[in-house]
C-alpha cells in the first residue's frame, strides 16, 4: 500500500509523496530519497535532530515520542509541541494524509 503524505519544505513549497509502507522506512529514510536536502548526521539515532520536522497535520495520529526523540527536541531553540524527529517515525497508516514541514535542511 502507498501511504500519501505532503512535505513543505523551507520556502514553503509543499509537494506530494506517496511512500510504501512495506519496507518499514522512516520518514527521514523517505524525505531523503525524494531529494530533501536532510543531513541526518546520526543515521536515524535521534542523537543529532538533524531531521527535525514539525506535523502541520495529523499529529493526534502519529505514536507518541520516545524519551531519546524528546530529549533531543529539548536541545532545539525553535522545537515546539508539534515537533517530531523525522528518523523515529516510521511510514506506515499513521501518516495517511499528515503533512509535514522540514525544519533541518542543510544549506546549498
Amino acid at each position: 500500500m502507498m501511504i500519501n503524505i505532503t512535505v513543505e519544505n523551507g520556502e514553503g513549497v509543499r509537494q506530494n509523496l506517496e511512500i510504501p509502507d512495506d519496507m518499514n522506512l522512516s520518514l527521514m529514510e523517505a524525505l531523503k530519497a525524494y531529494e530533501y536536502k536532510i543531513l541526518a548526521t546520526c543515521g536515524g539515532m535521534a542523537l543529532c535532530a538533524t531531521c527535525h520536522v514539525q506535523v502541520l497535520q495529523g499529529l493526534a495520529g502519529l505514536p507518541p515520542q520516545n524519551d531519546a526523540e524528546m530529549d533531543m527536541l529539548d536541545t532545539l531553540p525553535d522545537a515546539g509541541a508539534n515537533s517530531r524527529l523525522a528518523c523515529q517515525l516510521r511510514v506506515d497508516e499513521s501518516m495517511e494524509g499528515a503533512i509535514f514541514k522540514v525544519m533541518a535542511e542543510e544549506e546549498e
